[in-house]
């Protein structure tokens, strides 16, 4: 049900900060466990501190550098604002400008090197916020907000006037919000409201608008972070701050694009861990989207399948439009824990059940039709020929009397259901006020979820206006669609929470001997012959066929002998990427003058497509499978990527593939074959003998630790085909291409 755990927004204690190996110090953070070790095996952070925002949002002094009170002056309104919101947090105010001696009646000091104290946050109003930002090196301020734009977000001249402004902040010891910030951390938040709330990040100020009315329907909102061109703090870590914070129910977030991926996903774990869900806007799924955050935010927005894979990886949830941020968030929020995941839909119209029904179960939503027992109960108070299975149709006139609380009190008493929702098209007054209360009343007295979705364009009726918004214990929506997609989101948040285990954990952190082999078969800008990709996968225990590498047609006689007949013949070479079109394999041979004529005619037309070649490989034939590919590529923002997915010569066709940021263990290796439209074909399809499932994600989880291990030197790795063999019968890599860094 929804309702209130938590408590009121409070400073935390501020721990001592500790440093890493070339980090700079600031303020206070959580930091590691001592003699941990911090990195994995390729370099990148196996852990990340934890901000001390507290000196942000809840500061004791407060410099404003430009501040004003001259009317009609932009500036005169923002200290104005500052101001109301420096006496309700209960923090200092120092006005900054050289040529005033007061502002507002406060004494204003020529630069922040005259401030009478040290200050734990610096609002910058000033259209060059370098010289202010060099003046505060030595100070001991805390943070520093950029409001200027003109950086990042205009090109190369103002990216590179932004890294200029970064590093000046590094130097001072300041953490800078911004630049080109709006300064919504500072607004007008309702001290009146209760339960859990909603922290919000936003890196364009304006998108955060939506989720900040939600305070105007009774929902409590804790923080506004703008994080603008990141130049310093970023989206994670305002996540890794609020999935500690007690006060939080969940994290809101308008994305454009992020600053490090790796930041990212241990923010993400972080709010794993601490089963705090986060739900974001990332913009950027389509190219014009991708353009048009790059413009305002100066970052790049990467590939949207890894960002979305990633996300989901974590646990992140990503929703398309603000209405669903803001419904998603305040369910997840408010709700607790689902006490089983069965959905009642429960209406007065047999149509509106049957619809609101049908487009649940296609979102994958749990309908479980109710007992017999269940049925017979409430056909007490509702007429036999109308369907009570789920969704319960009561026809109306039982919500106008005592019946219409006892058929809820009766869904909310079946332990197959967890959530009830009761779509309401329309107010029908005085009946729908009669339902309304009924629900609320319900909802009061059970620790299951009850949902409404209130569907009138007017929305000024006082049962949705009073009574509705008015409870805590109901999750209320305007449209079908919204309440549908935060139900989702709400059961697939906790079914991920209870069995999340963090593979930050268990990372390899010291190489394996495999990876000692592997680097003496790196070529540095080259790309490998299939002899040598195979070699890299022996190396790593990735099941090859049989084979030789000969370069002469007696010695292609000898070594077909020895694999066993029939064989394949294949061109090897370091710039052989689609052997088939060429006419570079020879599949089934069984006799010694096949192989000889197919050597020659292999290397015939090698040399006449000018192609250098390292030798023919004669190699196993291999049985019939499930051909699969498994690769690694790059991804700028998250480094090496593993795909797996369908394989063979339509891979490009078919596009079939699920792709993971490592670290990741067995459990999510499996995960990524349940998201494939092909997944049956390793079940077995049209008496075809199951496959065997464990030799793929054995071999996936290996390709992982190659891009681990070998992402420095490893550009990219395509395995494909992998035929993936009877049950039993392991995986076999028929064909690789490896190109190195």
């Amino acid at each position: 049900m929804l309702g209130s755990t938590h408590g009121t927004l409070t400073t935390t204690s501020r721990p001592a900060r500790v440093v890493a190996c070339g980090e700079r110090p600031g303020p206070a953070v959580h930091g590691q466990a001592d003699g941990v070790e911090d990195t994995d095996v390729s370099g990148r952070p196996l852990r990340s501190d934890i901000p001390d925002l507290d000196r942000l949002f809840r500061p004791e002094t407060v410099a404003v550098v430009g501040a004003s009170d001259a009317e009609g002056r932009p500036n005169a309104g923002i200290t104005r604002q500052l101001l109301a919101w420096s006496e309700r947090v209960g923090a200092r105010l120092h006005p900054v400008h050289p040529t005033r001696t007061s502002v507002f009646g406060l004494p204003c000091y020529p630069s922040v090197r005259e401030l009478p104290e040290r200050v734990d946050l610096a609002v910058l109003l000033v259209g060059d916020p370098l010289p202010v930002l060099e003046e505060l090196e030595g100070s001991k301020a805390a943070f520093a907000v950029a409001f200027a734009g003109g950086f990042a977000e205009t090109g190369p001249t103002g990216a590179a006037a932004q890294a200029v402004l970064a590093n000046a902040a590094r130097r001072s010891g300041v953490r800078l919000l911004g630049p080109n910030t709006n300064l919504n951390a500072f607004e007008h938040f309702r001290e009146d409201l209760d339960g859990p709330a909603i922290a919000l990040i936003t890196q364009s100020g304006h998108q955060g608008r939506p989720v900040f009315a939600l305070q105007e329907l009774g929902i409590r909102l804790s923080h506004w972070a703008p994080t603008g061109n990141e130049a310093d703090l970023e989206c994670a870590d305002f996540i890794s701050y609020f999935a500690t914070r007690p006060e939080v129910g969940a994290i809101a977030a308008y994305v454009e694009g992020l600053k490090d991926g790796r930041s990212f996903l241990l923010a993400a774990d972080r709010a794993a861990r601490h089963k705090v869900p986060v739900v974001a806007v990332k913009v950027g799924r389509t190219e014009a989207g991708a353009r048009s955050a790059a413009s305002h935010t100066g970052k790049l927005t990467g590939a949207d399948d890894v960002v979305d894979a990633a996300m989901r990886q974590f646990g992140v949830i990503r929703v398309d439009g603000l209405d669903e941020l803001q419904d998603t968030a305040a369910l997840l929020a408010r709700a607790r824990p689902p006490r089983a995941p069965g959905v009642a839909v429960y209406s007065i119209s047999g149509g509106t059940g049957a619809h609101f029904a049908d487009l649940a179960a296609a979102a994958g939503l749990a309908l479980p039709a109710l007992s017999a027992a269940k049925q017979a109960e409430l056909h007490q108070w509702i007429p036999q020929y109308l369907s009570v299975a789920n969704p319960v149709d009561c026809g109306g006139h039982p919500v106008g009397d005592e019946r219409g609380r006892k058929i809820i009190d009766a869904l909310l008493n079946d332990p197959s259901v967890g959530i009830l929702i009761c779509p309401v098209p329309g107010p029908f007054p005085p009946m729908s006020d009669r339902l309304v209360h009924d629900l609320v009343a319900a909802a009061e007295r059970t620790d299951k979820l009850v949902c409404v979705v209130w569907g009138s364009p007017d929305g000024t009726e006082d049962a949705y206006r009073t009574t509705l918004l008015g409870s805590s214990r109901v999750a209320t929506f305007r449209t079908f669609s919204n309440c549908i997609t935060a139900v989702r989101a709400y059961l697939d948040h906790h079914r991920f929470t209870d069995t999340y285990s963090s593979p930050f954990d268990t990372a390899p952190r010291t190489p394996s001997p495999s990876a000692r082999k592997a680097q003496e078969l790196m070529r540095p800008g080259e790309q490998l012959s299939e002899h040598a990709a195979k070699q890299l996968l022996r190396a790593y225990g990735i099941r090859v066929p049989r084979d030789q590498l000969v370069t002469s047609a007696a010695a292609a006689v000898r070594a077909a002998g020895l694999v066993g007949y029939p064989v394949v013949m294949k061109a090897s070479g370091p710039q052989l990427a689609h052997k088939t079109e060429l006419g570079l394999v020879k599949i089934g041979l069984t006799s010694a003058s096949q192989v000889r004529d197919a050597y020659r005619e292999l290397t015939d037309i090698a040399r006449y497509e000018g192609l250098p070649l390292d030798g023919i490989l004669v190699c196993q034939l291999v049985g019939r499978g499930v051909e699969m590919v498994v690769g690694i590529s790059p991804d700028r923002l998250f480094g090496p990527t593993v795909t797996v997915g369908l394989g063979g010569a339509l891979v490009e066709v078919l596009h079939d593939t699920a792709v993971a940021v490592p670290p990741f263990g067995e459990n999510h290796a499996r995960a990524m074959l349940g998201q494939l439209r092909g997944r049956a074909l390793l079940d077995g399809v049209r008496g075809a003998p199951p496959a065997d499932v464990d030799a793929l994600v054995e071999t996936v989880l290996r390709v992982q630790r190659m891009s681990l291990e070998l992402g420095g030197a490893l550009a990219e790795l395509d395995i494909n085909p992998l035929v993936v063999l009877e049950r039993g019968q392991g995986a076999v890599a028929l064909d690789a291409l490896a190109f190195c860094h």
